[in-house]
């Protein structure tokens, strides 16, 4: 891999971490998150209207995978929005981000699209189990069913969840779009085209939850007066740090490694938690943390 990937995968992990931490600290809500979104989504609109003439040679099938995309990663706002406001982000996030890698890559066996699992492969699915299970324990051996089934660790499932969803629809829309006859759109410009049809679906949802609830009607208020400033940047953030995996993928002879490098974001959002936000650091979420990110690489590689 070279330099250039290492260090765009680099400030990708560290972009990611940052947003997430600055949603924590602002006790996110599904309106919190649709400001964001929106924000974060118009520095895309400008590629978009460059292939405006493009649009229509765009098969419905690609646009329904756009569709389907966002709707999952609605899904994954709504539930990490929960999950940090019901626990601790060290324990949430790593949840979040690690369990997709182990759902996708079953789904990609499943349909016949993946590789024979390797050895190393089978060893990180253990280590990433392992990690999981111990982030929520304050002590070993103390294994309680509340350890898990609580809001925190659910909501931590459901948004990973949305992000396997996402991965995979992602994954063949963006693939079949880039590989349409002809291929009149290119490596950058036709994932960045496909992201706002999705920015477009992700934003519809929001907007119909938050019109729905009353709580989160009064809470987009709220965030217009007095927050949107930290709702832009973590917008920015959001969809920065998606663009810079896009890019840092020109760069890669084996998109494993892109899979593999970008989970830095785990050990670095989960320590920026625990530092910042003060969040406890119990000797089993320690570990765990350790588990998960090292089990992840093992997967990557294997």
């Amino acid at each position: 891999m070279s330099l250039t990937a290492i260090v765009l995968l680099m400030i990708s992990a560290g972009t990611h971490a940052g947003w997430n931490v600055l949603g924590k600290k602002q006790h996110p809500t599904a309106a919190f998150f649709l400001v964001a979104n929106i924000f974060g989504g118009l520095g895309l609109l400008p590629v978009f209207f460059h292939n405006w003439g493009k649009l229509s040679i765009i098969p419905g099938e690609i646009y329904g995978l756009s569709m389907i995309g966002g709707f999952f990663c609605f899904v994954y706002f709504v539930a990490l929005a929960a999950a940090y406001r019901s626990g601790d982000m060290s324990i949430a996030y790593p949840l979040s981000l690690s369990l997709p890698v182990i759902l996708v890559l079953f789904f990609s066996l499943g349909t016949g699209g993946g590789q024979e699992l390797g050895g190393w492969c089978l060893v990180g699915m253990v280590v990433v189990a392992f990690g999981c299970f111990a982030l929520p324990m304050k002590r070993f051996g103390e294994v309680r069913w509340q350890n898990y089934m609580n809001a925190c660790c659910l909501f931590g499932l459901l948004s990973s969840i949305g992000i396997a969803g996402l991965t995979v629809a992602d994954y063949a829309g963006i693939n079949r779009l880039c590989l349409l006859p002809g291929r009149p759109f290119g490596v950058i410009d036709g994932p960045l085209t496909y992201l706002v049809c999705e920015w477009a679906m992700i934003s519809a949802c929001l907007i119909v939850l938050v019109i729905v609830i009353p709580a989160e009607r009064r809470s987009c208020v709220t965030i217009l007066r007095s927050s949107k400033s930290s709702a832009a940047i973590m917008g920015v953030g959001m969809y920065l740090a998606y663009v810079l995996i896009l890019f840092a993928m020109l760069y890669v002879s084996d998109a494993s490694y892109v899979a593999a490098f970008r989970q830095l974001s785990i050990p670095l959002g989960a320590t920026l938690g625990i530092v910042l936000l003060k969040e406890p650091r119990y000797l089993p979420k320690l570990i765990g943390i350790v588990a998960v990110y090292g089990g992840l690489v093992l997967v990557g590689i294997g």
